[in-house]
C-alpha cells in the first residue's frame, strides 16, 4: 500500500503543468497540499478543505454541488462512471473525500469530461466548476441518448426488399448501362455495335462477355463495367442471334429496374425518418461483391441480439437510390447532418464521398467508427493518419475515430454509445499532453497537445 499520495499509482496521471488544474498537484510549492492529503484516509477533506487546497496552488475553487457531484455521487452521467479508475461503493451520499481514490475518481472524471466536451482540462474545469447541480445534472442530460425512448419509439415502415444477390443493379455503373430515359442505354448499343463487328467477322455462337472482349468498342465499356456483371446470363452464356442477345439484355434490365424502383422507394422512406435517423454506414461499392459484403456485414452488425431491443435506425447504402448524382449528394448530406453516429466501411480503397462523409460527421463531433478489412488498415486510421482526428467545429474540440476491424467491435460500440455505457482510458504519456482512448478499440478519440504555442494559439484563435 502507498504510504503517500505521491506513490498512488495515478498520481503522475493528474500533474500535467500547464496552468490549469492539471497544476494542482504537480506545480512548485504545493508541500502544503500534499501533507494534507497525506492525512486524508484519517482526516477527510470537506469541500471548503479542497478550496483551500486549490487556492494555495493559485487555482480557483469549486462550488458545494461541483464538490457533491465529482466526489460525492455517482451520477447518471453520458458515460458509466463507475467504471473509471478509483471507484468504490460507499461515495454516495457522503460530504467528504475519504481516501485517495476517492480524490483521484473525481479527478479522473473531471479531466474526461473536460477533453470530451471543451477540448482542455483548464477549459472545462473553468466552465463546470461554479455550476450547481441543476445546471450540471441539465449539462450532462443533454450529452446523453434517449435509451428509453428509442426502445419504446417502436418499428418504423418496411423497407421495401431488394435480393442481396441484385444490389449492385442499384450502383451507378449498372445505372449507365441500363437508363434509357433520354437515350438509348450505354450497354445496349455497345452490345448491338459488337455483335454487328462479331457478324462481320464470320459470326457464330459467342459469349457477350467474349463479344465484347473482341470488339474495338471496349474502350467505350471499360473492363470494370464487363466485371460487374460476372455471373448474370447476359455476360457468361452462349447466343447466336442478335435477338437472343437482345432478350438477355431485356432480362437482365428487368432485374434492374425492380432493383432500382425498390431503392428510390427506400430512400423516400428513409428521408421520412431522417430527423430520427441512429446510424449512417459510409461505404463505396462498385461491384457485385461489395454490395453482397456490405449488406452481409450490416445485417451481421444490426442483426446483433442485444442491439435489437434499442430499435436502431439506419441508413443501409445497399437498399437506396437517388434519381441522380446531385439529389444523392444532397441526401447523404442530410443523412449524415441527421446520424447521431457514422461507421465507416474501410476498403481496398477508398473514395473521395465516403471520406467526406466521415469528415463531416467529426467536425459535427459525432462519433466515427472506422471498420477495417485486416489490422493493417485499423492501425492506419487509428494510430498513423493525422487526419483520423479533427476539429469538431463548433466547439474546437479535437474528436477522433474509433477503428477496429471486427464487426463485433461495431456493434458492442453502437450498444455502449447509445446506452450510455461508454468507457475511456486517461493517458499522460508526456507532461502536459493527455489523450483519452476509447477502451475497447485503444482509440485516441480525444487530446490536449503540450506544445504550449499551437494550444494557446488554437484556443486564442479559434473562437475569435
Amino acid at each position: 500500500m502507498p504510504t503517500s499520495v505521491r506513490e498512488h499509482s495515478l498520481f503522475p496521471l493528474f500533474c500535467g503543468n500547464t496552468g490549469g488544474i492539471d497544476s494542482w498537484l504537480g506545480g512548485d510549492g504545493n508541500d502544503l497540499v500534499i501533507e494534507r492529503l497525506n492525512r486524508i484516509q484519517a482526516e477527510p477533506i470537506t469541500c471548503g478543505q479542497l478550496n483551500q487546497l486549490f487556492a494555495l496552488s493559485h487555482q480557483a475553487s469549486v462550488s458545494n454541488e461541483f464538490f457533491d457531484y465529482y466526489w460525492c455521487k455517482t451520477p447518471t452521467h453520458p458515460y458509466e462512471v463507475t467504471k473509471l479508475p478509483g471507484y468504490a461503493e460507499g461515495y454516495d451520499g457522503k460530504d467528504l473525500i475519504r481516501t485517495w481514490d476517492q480524490l483521484f475518481w473525481g479527478l479522473y472524471r473531471i479531466y474526461v469530461d473536460s477533453l470530451l466536451y471543451f477540448g482542455s482540462i483548464r477549459s472545462g474545469y473553468r466552465a463546470l466548476r461554479n455550476l450547481n447541480r441543476s445546471e450540471l445534472t441539465q449539462y450532462f442530460d443533454a450529452k446523453r441518448h434517449d435509451d428509453a425512448a428509442k426502445i419504446h419509439r417502436g418499428t418504423v415502415l418496411p423497407l421495401h426488399p431488394i435480393a442481396k444477390d441484385h444490389r449492385y443493379l442499384i450502383s451507378e455503373m449498372a445505372c449507365k448501362n441500363f437508363d434509357s430515359s433520354k437515350t438509348d442505354s450505354q450497354m445496349e448499343m455497345v452490345l448491338v455495335g459488337a455483335w454487328a463487328e462479331h457478324q462481320r467477322s464470320g459470326g457464330g455462337r459467342i459469349t457477350a462477355k467474349k463479344l465484347l472482349e473482341a470488339s474495338t468498342l471496349l474502350s467505350k465499356f471499360d473492363k470494370k463495367q464487363l466485371d460487374l456483371f460476372e455471373g448474370e446470363e447476359i455476360i457468361d452464356e452462349e447466343v447466336e442471334t442478335l435477338e437472343q442477345l437482345k432478350q438477355r439484355f431485356i432480362k437482365l434490365k428487368d432485374k434492374w429496374s425492380f432493383a432500382r424502383e425498390a431503392a428510390l422507394r427506400n430512400t423516400r422512406l428513409y428521408l421520412s425518418t431522417a430527423d430520427d435517423l441512429d446510424v449512417y454506414v459510409a461505404t463505396s461499392m462498385r461491384t457485385r461483391d461489395q454490395f453482397r459484403a456490405m449488406a452481409d456485414r450490416a445485417d451481421k452488425i444490426f442483426g446483433t441480439g442485444y442491439l435489437k431491443p434499442l430499435n436502431l435506425r439506419y441508413f443501409d447504402p445497399t437498399m437506396s437510390a437517388a434519381p441522380g448524382h446531385e439529389d444523392k449528394g444532397l441526401i447523404e448530406c442530410l443523412m449524415v447532418k441527421c446520424a447521431k453516429v457514422l461507421i465507416y466501411m474501410a476498403g481496398e480503397k477508398d473514395s473521395y464521398g465516403k471520406d467526406a462523409e466521415a469528415a463531416m460527421a467529426l467536425s459535427l463531433g459525432k462519433p466515427v467508427i472506422f471498420l477495417c478489412d485486416d489490422d493493417e488498415r485499423r492501425n492506419f486510421f487509428g494510430d498513423i493518419h493525422p487526419l483520423s482526428r479533427l476539429v469538431e467545429f463548433s466547439t474546437g474540440v479535437a474528436v477522433g475515430v474509433m477503428a477496429t476491424s471486427s464487426p463485433e467491435d461495431v456493434a458492442l460500440l453502437l450498444y455502449r454509445i447509445f446506452s450510455n455505457d461508454m468507457e475511456y482510458e486517461l493517458e499522460h504519456p508526456q507532461k502536459g499532453y493527455f489523450r483519452l482512448r476509447e477502451k475497447l478499440t485503444g482509440s485516441t478519440v480525444r487530446l490536449q497537445t503540450n506544445d504550449l504555442m499551437l494550444r494557446e494559439t488554437f484556443w486564442n484563435c479559434y473562437h475569435k
